[in-house]
C-alpha cells in the first residue's frame, strides 16, 4: 500500500514550479527516465493522485465508468476543447481504464531500449538538425527524452513516426457529413520506411547510402473503383529545412506528377479532413515550422490502450455519436500523468489556411495524443485526435518479433468549421494487403517511383 505524501494542490505547484525553471522532463517525484532504466516502471516518479482517475475526482470517477454528457464536466480539465464539445454536444462517448504504468506498453521495446541506449547523445547542428555528439544523423529513440523547450518535444516525432523501422498500414477511411451520414468511404494503404535512426531492422543505424534522407513514405487508395490506384509518395530529406519531395500517380492521367510544397495543406482526395501536414501532429519538416512555445503542462486523458479490437476480425470496432450514430469511434481512455502542450507556426507556407497548430504529448514518451490547428483568423479550424494500444489482449496478440506490436489504432480527424469527420482505423488486412512490421522488402514495392506506377495500374 502505499503511503499518501501530497495533497490535490501538490502537482499543479510542482509543474508550476518545474516549468518556469526550464526543466521538462517528465516527472514530478523523480525523473520517469530513471526510473524506467532502473525499472520499467515509473510509478515512482507521481503521485497517487496523477496514476488513478479515480483519486484524482476523490471517487466520482473510476476505471470501467463512461465519460458523457452528464458527467464531462467533471473532466473538463483533462480534455481539449474539441473532445469537450464533441462529449457535450455530439453524444461522443470515453470509457475509462486504468492507467498504464509500464514504459513497455507505451511504445515498440526497441525504440524504448534505443532511447535509453542513446540517452544525452543528441544535440543539434549550425541549420537545426539533430546530430549526434560526433556530428552523424540519429541513431534511432527518442533524440531528447528530457527536453527543455517546445523545439526539443517536437523533434522526436518527426524523425520517427510510427517508431517502427518500417510501417505497413491497412487504413479504413470513413468520411462523416455534418448531419452524420457517410458521404465516402475509402481503402488505403500507408507505408513508412526510415533510412536512419533505425532500430530494429539491419543494416542499422543508417541503410548505407540513404544517411541524408529521413523517411520514405506513400499513400496507396484501394477503394473505390474510382480513386483504385491513386497513390502519392512522400520523400523526406533529413535537412529539416527542405520542403520533402511529394509525387503523385493519378489513373486518370496515367502519370506521375510532382506536386508543391503547398499541397501538404489540401485534402489528399474528395470528402476527406485530412492533410498530409497533420500525419502524427508532426507532418511537415520541423524546421519549416517555427515560434515553438510550451503553454501548458499538467494531466490529461487520452487512449493509449486496450484499444486493440481483438473481438473484430478485421480490429475495425464500434461506432456512437452523431446524428446518425456513427461519428466516432468507441475508445477508451485513461489519465495521463503529464503531458506538455506545444504550440508552433507554419512559418515557411505564407499560404497555408492555418496559423498555428496546438499539440498535447504524453511527457513520458513525447507522443502526440491531440492536436488542435487554428486558421488565419486564429479560430479552432480542425482537431486530430487518436488511440494507441499495444496488440495484446489475453491470449490474442499481433507479433512484433518476438513481442507484441504496439502502434495506433484509431484516429478522428474534426474540422470543426464545416462539422465534417474524417474517421481512420488501423485494420489486419485489405483486399490482399496485409498489416506488416519492418518488413524491409515493403521499399521496392511501395516507395519508388516505378511502384507508384505498378501500384496505378
Amino acid at each position: 500500500m502505499r503511503i499518501r505524501k501530497y495533497d490535490r494542490g501538490y502537482s499543479r505547484r510542482r509543474f508550476l514550479e518545474l516549468t518556469s525553471k526550464g526543466m521538462l522532463g517528465a516527472g514530478v517525484l523523480s525523473p520517469v527516465w530513471d526510473a524506467v532504466a532502473a525499472n520499467g516502471g515509473f510509478e515512482a516518479s507521481y503521485p497517487d493522485e496523477l496514476l488513478s482517475i479515480e483519486e484524482y475526482t476523490k471517487g466520482a470517477l473510476k476505471p470501467g465508468d463512461t465519460i458523457d454528457a452528464d458527467n464531462v464536466d467533471l473532466v473538463q480539465d483533462l480534455l481539449d476543447p474539441i473532445r469537450f464539445t464533441q462529449i457535450k454536444q455530439m453524444g461522443r462517448k470515453l470509457e475509462l481504464v486504468p492507467t498504464v504504468t509500464d514504459m513497455t506498453r507505451l511504445s515498440p521495446v526497441d525504440y524504448i531500449e534505443a532511447t535509453l541506449r542513446n540517452r544525452g547523445r543528441a544535440t543539434f547542428d549550425a541549420k537545426g538538425n539533430v546530430v549526434t555528439d560526433d556530428g552523424k544523423p540519429w541513431i534511432g529513440g527518442l533524440p531528447f527524452p528530457e527536453p527543455k523547450n517546445g523545439l526539443e518535444v517536437f523533434v522526436g516525432i518527426t524523425l520517427s513516426w510510427g517508431r517502427h523501422d518500417v510501417s505497413f498500414y491497412p487504413v479504413k477511411d470513413y468520411e462523416i457529413n455534418p448531419d452524420g451520414t457517410q458521404g465516402y468511404y475509402y481503402e488505403v494503404v500507408w507505408v513508412e520506411y526510415q533510412p536512419v535512426g533505425r532500430v530494429t531492422i539491419d543494416p542499422k543505424p543508417y541503410w548505407p547510402g540513404h544517411e541524408h534522407m529521413l523517411r520514405y513514405q506513400s499513400v496507396l487508395f484501394t477503394f473505390p473503383n474510382d480513386a483504385k490506384g491513386t497513390s502519392f509518395l512522400n520523400s523526406w530529406y533529413y535537412d529539416q529545412s527542405k520542403f520533402p519531395k511529394l509525387q503523385g500517380y493519378l489513373p486518370q492521367f496515367k502519370r506521375v506528377r510532382k506536386f508543391p510544397a503547398s499541397q501538404r495543406f489540401e485534402p489528399l482526395i474528395a470528402g476527406s479532413t485530412l492533410y498530409l501536414s497533420d500525419a502524427w501532429a508532426a507532418g511537415d519538416p520541423y524546421l519549416t515550422w517555427g515560434n515553438y512555445k510550451i503553454i501548458a503542462r499538467g494531466p490529461f486523458l487520452s487512449g493509449l490502450s486496450e484499444n486493440w479490437h481483438s473481438e473484430d476480425e478485421s480490429w475495425e470496432g464500434g461506432v456512437h455519436g452523431g446524428p446518425k450514430g456513427i461519428t466516432f469511434w468507441d475508445t477508451k481512455v485513461e489519465l495521463i500523468p503529464e503531458v506538455i502542450v506545444v504550440e508552433a507556426e507554419p512559418t515557411s507556407y505564407p499560404r497555408a489556411p492555418i496559423s498555428k497548430k496546438r499539440v498535447w504529448f504524453d511527457a513520458r514518451t513525447l507522443l502526440p495524443v491531440n492536436m488542435v490547428s487554428y486558421d488565419r483568423r486564429g479560430e479552432p479550424f480542425k482537431s486530430f485526435d487518436g488511440s494507441y494500444s499495444l496488440y495484446e489482449n489475453g491470449s490474442q496478440s499481433v507479433a512484433d518479433g518476438s513481442r507484441p506490436y504496439w502502434s495506433w489504432c484509431n484516429v478522428h480527424a474534426h474540422n470543426v468549421q464545416s462539422d465534417r469527420m474524417t474517421r481512420l482505423v488501423q485494420v489486419k488486412n485489405l483486399r490482399g494487403y496485409e498489416m506488416s512490421v519492418n518488413d524491409p522488402s515493403v521499399y521496392e514495392n511501395f516507395l519508388t517511383v516505378q511502384a507508384l506506377r505498378r501500384m496505378g495500374t
